[in-house]
């Protein structure tokens, strides 16, 4: 028995694919409801044409319905919120890119450890610039209490790294200094 090519239903998979592809790179510049709307039709006209389609199409499709159904939640974010990337892949090119600036400034082969300990600063401030320039005026805090608690926030990070990189260069002499401090503690003076 002769089975039928599958180049055929694999065209018309492809087809509905790119439909939704279309769709979800919004060249209408749609709200988030309004590609939430195209879409739901799309899938609609997709379950209405796979219960005529062959098993082998229709098994694609309800692959491709189920996927995107357990997308759904968090599909539309990005149209909702201006500038937001629509993919990890966007947000993970947008980090990169950060690494790939920040090595080339300090010469360093590997991310910066002040990345960790700053990078909620850090990264905040440089996706700011990459927007617009900025004048000495608006740097300004807007609220003191929130920078303090910020640089406190910082700070506190900063010293638990240096309590790491000492407690590995000599765990010895780093436990017998805490053990000092805490017996001068709790002895009364």
């Amino acid at each position: 028995m002769r089975t039928a090519p599958l180049w055929p239903l694999v065209r018309v998979a492809y087809r509905w694919v790119k439909r939704a592809a279309q769709i979800l790179a919004n060249a209408q510049q749609l709200d988030g409801a309004g590609v939430k709307r195209h879409l739901r039709a799309l899938l609609g006209a997709m379950a209405r044409h796979q219960q005529l389609s062959c098993p082998v199409l229709a098994a694609m499709l309800t692959h491709f319905r189920t996927v995107t159904q357990s997308y759904w939640p968090g599909l539309f974010h990005c149209y909702q919120i201006p500038d937001l990337p629509r993919t990890n892949n966007d947000l993970e090119q947008f980090f990169g890119a950060h690494r790939h600036h920040e090595r080339r400034a300090t010469g360093r082969k590997g991310a910066s450890p002040a990345l960790v300990l700053r990078g909620s600063a850090q990264i905040v401030s440089w996706a700011a610039t990459r927007l617009r320039s900025w004048q000495g005026e608006e740097l300004a805090p807007h609220s003191l209490r929130a920078w303090q608690e910020l640089r406190s926030a910082l700070d506190t990070r900063r010293q638990q790294r240096v309590h790491r990189r000492r407690f590995r260069r000599d765990p010895d002499a780093y436990l017998a200094a805490l053990e000092k401090e805490l017996l001068q503690l709790t002895l009364p003076s």
